[in-house]
């Protein structure tokens, strides 16, 4: 069982190498862009059921081949059994590898993303429960420019990556285990971005 040195260290290597990425882009040339996405979310891909409508945004910074995007989403849903209101926020940051440039860009995506989840209730005593779960995403997407200034954007990304799973040795997959990462959820997402 690895010690809590090392789980740190692995949990901060992509961090560290997403940096590197951004840190040698080329600065010519950026765009900002602000927009509305559609994300249906499905948190947990061992129990069967549908997946969750959030709605949010996202600010995408880039230029050439690289960018960066912020995404905030937001989901609430009442459950007047159990007197209970559930709120839930995502924020994701996305390093975005362009593989290509023109009206048409498809491109990879990976970063880190904090999954807030609120709890509180619908009447009685103000009492809300608040947990908030870090985990990597990576996935794929394709962007179609409608000029210089507009962006219609769709994507699909693993969440909660799980990378060196020690309970893949446990089912006889050592090697594989450690060559390729698990995943807890799954994200579509649709949006549009206004570019300045």
């Amino acid at each position: 069982m690895p010690d809590r040195l090392t789980i740190r260290r692995r949990n901060w290597m992509p961090l560290i190498a997403l940096a590197a990425l951004v840190g040698t882009a080329a600065p010519a040339a950026a765009q900002i862009g602000v927009g509305a996405r559609l994300a249906w979310v499905k948190s947990d891909v061992t129990i069967e059921g549908d997946k969750v409508r959030f709605i949010g945004g996202q600010i995408r910074l880039g230029s050439g081949r690289a960018g960066v995007e912020i995404a905030l989403d937001h989901h609430s849903e009442t459950f007047e059994a159990l007197n209970q209101k559930v709120v839930e926020t995502p924020i994701q940051i996305s390093l975005l590898l362009r593989l290509a440039t023109g009206k048409v860009s498809p491109y990879l995506l990976v970063g880190p993303g904090w999954y807030r989840r609120r709890v509180e209730p619908i009447e009685g005593p103000d009492v809300s429960v608040s947990t908030t779960e870090f985990g990597w995403h990576a996935g794929g997407g394709l962007e179609v420019h409608l000029g210089r200034h507009v962006g219609i954007h769709g994507d699909y990304r693993y969440t909660f990556l799980d990378f060196n799973d020690d309970d893949d040795e446990e089912i006889g997959l050592p090697v594989i285990g450690k060559l390729l990462p698990g995943h807890k959820g799954s994200m579509w997402t649709l949006g549009t971005t206004v570019y300045f």
